[in-house]
């Protein structure tokens, strides 16, 4: 079985030097304890048992809060780590980044982070307590493109059934899906008017059925809501008529979309919903009639896809790595537990190290 080639480079040849450039293998980068702790590790998938090297971990800085979110950058080499005060772009997740650009309102009180399809836009909202909420739209090399700010927001008393505050970005166009009172979810799109605008039009929130989370695929936005997958429409609302049958028509709480070799993945899991009884988690290679299980999990965190084909499943406790080559192929994912005993996971994602040169 051939695996998928990182960044389909596995060997930079420079005919002019003779020299050759091997790209080594993706690193992972985790936060725990609540984003309070960043560790990574080179976790090797091609060997039994799975050997981890460069296991190591950091605090994350007292004056910068817990970190909320990590996310893979284009070039792979980097990474974007949203820290309540700020965005930085890393190459070395334990070493301090490169700030982006500050938002033009204060304060900043990050939350949330989401990116593009094709990693180089991130959205970020901040909502500082008792204070508005707010977006920042940025490009990959932290450029701010545009700020927003939301309608004001009634948030709906706290329940184990109140959907969450989602984010998604395709292109310069942001969305958002928050709860609403009564039940539900509400949704706005943000955009500049024209190009070049600092300051982008938000537009007036459309209640729809509860929104349990966002992910871009392809030029599409998909919700996860409680009867599958639907896509959004030009206005932001779900669209019941592009449900995505491999998915059937049930609920689903999580949502990511991943890019492997030439294949698109969409990754979907309902949750437990606290209840501790294991959901399956879901992928389906964009093509095929139906979806293929992953394996069941309960309070699962996070899920990110390595260009080599590996999926990395994060819980509050664990982490496990699965061959989506293998196991959509075959139906054998080579399932491996890497960590156990992990204190409240957050995120994760795949960091490619930087090249080394041989002659």
């Amino acid at each position: 079985m051939k695996r998928f080639s990182l960044l389909a480079l596995p060997l930079l040849l420079a005919a002019c030097t003779g020299t050759e450039e091997t790209v080594p293998g993706p690193r992972l980068a985790l936060l725990l304890d609540s984003g309070q702790t960043i560790r990574t590790l080179t976790p090797n998938d091609s060997l039994t048992p799975a050997p981890i090297t460069g296991d190591t971990s950091a605090s994350v800085p007292a004056d910068s809060g817990p970190a909320v979110a990590v996310d893979t950058l284009p070039s792979g080499l980097q990474l974007a780590l949203t820290l309540t005060p700020r965005v930085e772009a890393r190459t070395n997740p334990l070493a301090a980044g490169t700030p982006y650009a500050a938002p033009t309102f204060t304060p900043v009180c990050l939350i949330q982070t989401a990116v593009s399809a094709a990693r180089t836009r991130l959205l970020t909202l901040s909502a500082c307590p008792n204070g508005p909420q707010q977006l920042a739209l940025y490009s990959d090399a932290g450029t701010l493109i545009w700020t927003a700010l939301l309608p004001t927001y009634l948030p709906p008393s706290p329940g184990t059934d109140t959907p969450p505050i989602r984010l998604a970005v395709s292109g310069d166009v942001g969305v958002v899906a928050r709860p609403r009172v009564g039940g539900g979810s509400e949704i706005m799109r943000a955009a500049v008017q024209n190009a070049g605008d600092a300051t982008a039009v938000v537009s007036t929130p459309i209640p729809t059925p509860a929104i349990r989370d966002l992910a871009p695929y392809g030029s599409d936005i998909v919700a996860a809501t409680d009867s599958g997958l639907q896509k959004l429409r030009p206005t932001g609302e779900p669209d019941a008529t592009t449900t995505l049958n491999a998915f059937g028509k049930t609920r689903y709480d999580r949502v990511w979309s991943a890019v492997t070799g030439s294949r698109a993945l969409l990754i979907a899991w309902p949750s437990d919903r606290g209840l501790g009884v294991a959901q399956q988690l879901k992928v389906w290679d964009g093509t095929g009639a139906n979806t293929a299980t992953v394996d069941s999990f309960t309070d699962l965190r996070d899920v990110t896809v390595t260009l080599d084909g590996y999926l990395y499943a994060l819980t509050a406790t664990t982490l496990s790595s699965y061959d989506t080559v293998f196991g959509l192929s075959q139906g054998n994912w080579r399932s491996r537990s890497l960590l156990t005993g992990l204190k409240e996971a957050v995120a994760l994602t795949w960091l490619l190290p930087a090249p080394t040169t041989t002659p």
